[in-house]
């Protein structure tokens, strides 16, 4: 298990705020191991926050031009190539090196697939960390300050040029069956980035109800729920959440509690009708936010005023209070 703090953002670390990334990069999910510690558990599989492990790996990695996942083939939520070490269950870098010959980008992120808390500005950061340095890769490091080789991002031909000399050294055999993933990093020039959060990882059952706990704490839940409803529905769309969600108060208040889902479905419907985006969206909800503030003044212009020694306060519109169609 990485050491795990609670405090902080995915993707947020402690470093400089990422600059431009590279045009383009290709992504190698390490995907077959064991899972001794999980009993034999299928981990990939495992769900956090609804969604599977591998899941929400690919979606962290959804820029890459071409996402290799080196385990045997099983449904994602996205189209992935599949490769496999040989023989199967020769360690992280003999998978490695079967992933690396799927690619063609000059930098691959490489991530294993038990990082519940990977998301797009991780893969971003070390992106252009990468980019902004001469080194063969940048990695993030955990809490405890040790280096996390599976999240991170390097240089392909340097990759390619340290796995061909280790295959050469070895006198035994030309494969890289069993060998640690240390030999490969250890003869690289590596910066680090330092993430807490992003750099988690799922090892034990303990480790997945740390992660199932921690996406329903107040300042993620709501995030997360509208990271992986889009995942399920196929959405690719980034909305204000801030303004449904002033549109939904306004719908309850002004009109009537049942109003709220109502409207915010409409309104996301209409956006849809137009075939827009972000921009589409703001808009209908612009215009349904005007149409419930002018439905609260015309309740407020036909309230009575309050008797004397009564609170000044709305009644609740429900729906029973509201007239019968």
């Amino acid at each position: 298990m990485t050491a795990y703090e609670p405090s902080g953002e995915p993707g947020a670390g402690t470093g400089p705020a990422p600059g431009p990334a590279p045009d383009g990069y290709d992504a190698v999910v390490l995907a077959g191991g064991a899972a001794r510690r999980l009993g034999g558990a299928d981990k990939p599989g495992l769900r956090v926050g609804g969604r599977a492990l591998l899941d929400r790996v690919l979606a962290a990695c959804a820029g890459a031009r071409t996402t290799v996942v080196v385990a045997d083939p099983r449904p994602t939520a996205r189209p992935v190539t599949w490769a496999r070490e040989d023989p199967p269950g020769g360690g992280p870098l003999a998978a490695l090196a079967a992933g690396l010959r799927h690619t063609t980008a000059e930098h691959v992120v490489v991530v294993s697939a038990d990082l519940p808390f990977l998301a797009g500005p991780t893969v971003a950061r070390l992106l252009s960390a990468l980019a902004a340095s001469d080194a063969d890769g940048v990695l993030l490091t955990d809490a405890d300050g040790r280096d996390q080789p599976l999240v991170a991002a390097y240089r392909a031909p340097a990759l390619r040029r340290e796995l061909a000399a280790l295959a050469r050294d070895r006198a035994d055999r030309a494969d890289l069956t069993g060998l640690p993933l240390r030999r490969l990093t250890g003869a690289l020039r590596l910066t680090r980035v330092p993430d807490a959060v992003a750099s988690f990882d799922c090892d034990t059952w303990d480790d997945i109800a740390t992660a199932r706990a921690r996406i329903r704490e107040h300042g993620h839940v709501l995030d997360e729920w509208i990271t992986a409803a889009k995942d399920e529905l196929g959405i690719d769309l980034d909305v204000d959440t801030g303004v449904l969600l002033d549109l939904a108060r306004d719908a309850a208040h002004g009109v009537a509690r049942p109003a709220a889902p109502l409207t915010t479905f409409l309104v996301g419907y209409a956006a849809g009708r137009a075939q827009g985006g972000p921009e589409a969206v703001a808009e209908a909800a612009r215009k349904a936010a005007a149409l419930a503030q002018r439905w609260a003044e015309e309740a407020a212009d036909a309230e009575p005023a309050p008797a004397a020694g009564q609170p000044d306060v709305a009644p609740d519109a429900t729906p029973d209070t509201r007239p019968d169609a």
